[in-house]
């Protein structure tokens, strides 16, 4: 496609922009799907094999990821082990707006490739990069909102514009909507990581007057087509008091037909993608509660009919300010046309047979990331990319349509229940840690705020680079992608838990379950345990508040279809292999670690409800405490 005059004169378009389309080795509008996919495999859908490599000064020739064309889709994979998951700190701020991130300035200060921290120049630098190269160019929407948005991209990366296309949508370069206009462009600058951050993923957020600019110097689409994506929503947001909340929403339909709605919230690897996901059974039918990880014990139980499942959201949630209503739930839509779904936990065929049919016989070709595939072969999810001999990959990942899913929900939904999901390890007498929680607990309204604003990212996190220790995700779980301040943020999460009187907080691990090996089992539980239950309210005599306060509520009893769960389950404290002494010192782990997160949040620009909740925390308060707040 040339540069039409609509191009030209397209609203929103700095001239610098418009320099860098003018004025290039070759552009490239590509109109749809199966033009990028195409444009993945070099240009062309019946090539096999596609090879993204750059002349690096300095370095030569280097390779950076290869396509491999599929029966179900493309194969992506990175040379470097590195670029399979998400560096935490690979964002920060080329600004001087507000905001309580790392600025570019400071974190460059004394590097030379840099500029000293002088992001113009290197904004310059970056400009005068991409008109050296072929270009693609896309066209979309942020969210279900009227904001457009750009991605300038070398041509040859063909996977990353498909990624983008598939999570955010796109528009025909021909038949752009009425009054498009831009107000975010993504600049995709690959070989930067090389000859600037020493290798590193770095992403940069520079806001503007009426335009949010995102700077991708590495190819691995988390950081930039899908979370710097939902760090410009959350900007926007920021200004029009309304949020992309971080979860996964799911309708259940139960065997009697009562519909409920939970969405699950959390850090990455806290299972929002496992929450669309259908329980998992074994060969026999049963589920495997647990089993211990010393003497192998199972713990199990028969569920002969599980809900209907209608997926809603993977992992943006826009709650729009336009669609919330008097009804005192949260209302939400998804701000994703596509969900980039982990695979790592399916380890096995069989494991999932619900996405194992929707992957391995797509209606499209799908993309997939870190899995083994083989030219003119089926790609099979349970297949992993080796980051060494003997470890697979712990991110592998799959981008599935929205228009693929069976049942998936359009427009916005209500919510009922807001989950959050926490990664925890082993915890026994020989090792006490915070892997206390049990099966499922329900949280006041003050605790499910303070969940949220310290968000851990909990044990083992398969997606993203290594960290030691427990560490926290920031406020909302979405602070690694938002630009702003952490006490706005924490504001807008306690007014719309205010706002939305009728929605009830519960809590979930993963992995494990004191001395237990648990997977996403106590999520899928609780998923049909409240679906059964629906809307009604607990009676006093149903719960019991929990021996750590910070973990709210346990329940007396949980039964699914007649069977009530293990209270060793419930409560942790009551394993033999754990015990009070043990649960205590996981306990004040925890308790410790919310103290350290939340004096980040004593702020005068804080709310006096927010300032008392905390303070509650600090003090040690009760559960009972946490009710009377709100």
């Amino acid at each position: 496609m040339n540069l039409t005059k609509e191009w030209k004169n397209l609203a929103s378009l700095p001239d610098y922009v418009k320099d860098i389309l003018a004025n290039n080795r070759g552009l490239e509008f590509p109109a749809n799907r199966s033009e990028v996919i195409a444009l993945a495999l070099g240009g062309s859908a019946d090539n096999k094999r596609f090879e993204v490599r750059y002349d690096i000064p300095g370095i030569g020739d280097y390779h950076e990821v290869t396509v491999d064309r599929c029966r179900n889709g493309l194969s992506v994979n990175y040379t470097e082990t590195y670029m399979r998951r998400r560096d935490p700190d690979c964002t920060v701020i080329g600004d001087d707006l507000p905001t309580d991130r790392v600025r570019f300035k400071d974190r460059f200060k004394d590097d030379k490739a840099c500029h000293n921290g002088d992001f113009s120049k290197l904004k310059n630098e970056t400009f005068e990069w991409l008109k050296t190269q072929e270009l693609a160019v896309l066209a979309f929407n942020l969210g279900e909102s009227e904001y457009g948005a750009l991605l300038i991209a070398p041509r040859n990366t063909g996977f990353f514009i498909g990624g983008l296309a598939d999570l955010q949508g796109m528009h025909d370069p021909n038949n752009l909507p009425e009054g498009f206009s831009v107000h975010c462009i993504l600049y995709l600058a690959p070989t930067f990581r090389h000859t600037h951050f020493g290798g590193k993923q770095i992403v940069v957020h520079d806001r503007l007057e009426g335009l949010h600019e995102i700077y991708s110097y590495n190819l691995y689409p988390g950081p930039s087509a899908k979370k710097g994506v939902y760090g410009a929503l959350l900007s926007i947001g920021e200004k029009e008091k309304w949020l992309t909340l971080h979860g996964a929403t799911v309708q259940t339909i139960t065997p009697y037909d009562n519909i409920t709605t939970i969405m699950h919230e959390g850090a990455s690897g806290s299972g929002k993608s496992e929450m669309l996901e259908y329980v998992h059974r074994q060969t026999d039918g049963r589920l495997l509660l647990g089993q211990h990880i010393n003497t192998g014990e199972k713990r199990q139980i028969s569920l002969n009919q599980a809900c209907v499942l209608r997926p809603i959201t993977d992992d943006m949630a826009m709650c729009h300010h336009d669609i919330q209503d008097k009804s005192g739930y949260v209302h939400a839509c998804d701000a994703e046309q596509a969900w980039f779904i982990r695979l790592n936990h399916i380890e096995h065929y069989g494991t999932d047979p619900h996405l194992e049919k929707i992957t391995i016989q797509p209606k499209e070709p799908l993309i997939f990331l870190s899995m083994d595939g083989v030219q003119d072969a089926t790609i099979l999810i349970w297949e992993h990319t080796m980051d060494e001999p003997g470890k697979p990959c712990p991110n592998p990942r799959v981008i599935m349509p929205r228009r693929l899913m069976p049942g998936v929900i359009e427009g916005s939904v209500e919510i009922h229940f807001r989950n959050f999901g926490i990664r925890t390890p082993p915890c026994t007498k020989e090792r006490p840690s915070y892997g206390i929680v049990g099966f499922m607990h329900i949280l006041p309204p003050a605790l499910g705020w303070l969940w949220r604003l310290v968000s851990p990212r909990g044990h083992d996190n398969p997606s993203i680079t290594d960290t030691e220790g427990m560490t926290s995700e920031g406020v909302g779980s979405y602070w690694p992608f938002a630009t702003g301040r952490l006490v706005d943020h924490a504001n807008l999460l306690l007014d719309q838990i205010k706002n939305t009187p009728n929605v009830r907080y519960t809590l979930t691990p993963n992995q494990h379950v004191g001395a237990y090996k648990v997977s996403f089992m106590p999520q899928w539980i609780a998923r049909e345990y409240l679906a059964r239950r629906g809307t009604a309210k607990f009676s006093p005599e149903q719960l019991i508040p929990a021996r750590c306060p910070l973990l709210g509520y346990t329940l007396t009893a949980m039964p699914v279809e007649g069977t009530p769960l293990p209270t060793d389950l419930l409560r942790v404290e009551k394993q033999q292999d754990v015990g009070p002494e043990a649960y205590d010192k996981g306990a004040e782990f925890l308790i410790e670690f919310f103290k350290t997160q939340l004096q980040k949040f004593k702020q005068p620009e804080l709310s006096e409800l927010g300032k008392r909740i905390i303070e509650c925390c600090l003090d040690k308060g009760s559960v009972e405490d946490y009710e009377k707040l709100m």
